[in-house]
């Protein structure tokens, strides 16, 4: 019998891990693979959430841990985190010898793990490429996709995008995102069976969450980071205002996260909001089952495009972070402005719920990807296509 193909998966941040979770469980699962997982960066780190302690209680082994987030939050650090990560995860990979690495979307420190892998011949696997959305986000991934020998894209229109770049066809499947996985399952068992406050903590005033509320995830654009502060100012603003019950999620690691969290420490510091509960993290399934039950989604994350589409949750997308990447008609996009978010809001909150749209995948990708990745041969040689 052949020896199982060690396929070596690199979390480096909390969304991530949702973001892969079911590839993750059905690599783990397959006979012909072994899974080497190694967590890196701010998914290690407390003050993010800590997500490494979700990924062990989900049952998976945790092969390397890599500490390589430099203090600061701008964007010299955020340099330095990415060489710091290619140095620790180039030893990381010469000690587990993986017959192939995965990295994953488009993540700042993402590619570093590319790096790492590419430079010492070791196939490189990257989920999510040829996806558009501006930001330092968009220079990455296609950077990525141009170091990965396999690629796994999430929608028809990324698999024609990444085949544009001059990659080889036969090497780029349209598996659909692990995310929407999860999201399947919430689809099919959508009440919310745990109590918020209790499971999770947090920080805030409790509230009745039964009648009502929203959820805000706000993170600071790389290439507008000197506004992280009063971007999110004006999105507290408006959702104090509203008084709606709404459910605040901590910003990811990333330039300008200092001025988002010093912008919600400030405001929180000065008003008395008796309806806004804060959370850094959340398993992947409850937080998508508290997505399902909400009345609507505030902010810039990704989420807001994949998962709630699928879901049916309203939308309020702000800014550019999500810039041209594919949405259903869950979306309403705004710029920063008060009024414009608070239109946006009412809305969302006066319409009809939306419905299912499947433009990130039916629920089956994890699967695929293991499947592909026991039969596919494995290279680290290519050229570019024309």
């Amino acid at each position: 019998m052949d020896a199982k193909r060690k396929i070596c998966a690199v979390i480096t941040a909390r969304p991530s891990y949702s973001r892969v979770k079911t590839a993750l469980q059905a690599i783990k699962d397959h006979p012909a693979l072994e899974l080497q997982l190694v967590v890196a960066g701010s998914a290690l780190l407390d003050r993010y959430g800590n997500a490494v302690d979700f990924i062990e209680r989900d049952g998976f082994t945790i092969a390397e841990k890599v500490f390589m987030v430099l203090e600061g939050e701008n964007k010299t650090a955020m340099a330095k985190t990415t060489g710091l990560g290619v140095m620790e995860l180039a030893n990381v990979f010469y000690n587990l010898q993986p017959d192939a690495v995965l990295t994953i979307a488009d993540r700042f420190e993402t590619i570093a793990a590319s790096i790492a892998a590419a430079y010492q011949n070791i196939p490189l696997i990257h989920l999510q490429g040829g996806e558009v959305t501006g930001n330092i986000d968009e220079k990455v991934r296609h950077a990525n996709t141009k170091l990965a020998d396999i690629h796994f894209v999430t929608s028809e229109d990324a698999k024609q995008r990444v085949i544009k770049m001059g990659e080889d066809p036969n090497y780029v499947y349209n598996t659909g995102c692990p995310s929407i996985d999860l999201a399947a399952e919430v689809a099919n068992n959508p009440s919310l069976d745990f109590d918020p406050f209790k499971k999770y903590g947090g920080v805030g005033q409790q509230f009745d969450h039964k009648k009502g509320y929203l959820v805000v995830m706000q993170h600071p654009v790389t290439t507008e980071y000197a506004s992280a502060r009063e971007d999110v100012l004006k999105t507290l603003r408006v959702i104090d205002a509203l008084k709606v019950p709404a459910f605040w999620f901590w910003p990811n690691v990333d330039a300008g996260a200092d001025g988002t969290s010093s912008g919600i420490r400030s405001y929180r510091e000065h008003h008395h909001l008796k309806h806004i509960h804060f959370f850094k993290n959340m398993e992947p399934l409850d937080f998508l089952k508290l997505l399902k039950n909400s009345s609507c989604l505030i902010g810039n994350s990704s989420v807001g495009i994949r998962e709630c589409s699928y879901l049916g949750v309203p939308v309020v997308n702000i800014g550019t972070r999500q810039n041209r990447r594919l949405r259903g008609s869950n979306v309403i996009d705004v710029m920063y402005t008060e009024d414009a978010i608070k239109n946006a809001i009412t809305s969302q909150l006066g319409s009809p719920r939306k419905q299912q749209e499947t433009i990130y995948g039916t629920g089956e990708s994890g699967k695929q990807i293991a499947d592909i990745l026991a039969t596919i041969e494995l290279r680290f040689h290519k050229t570019i296509t024309y």
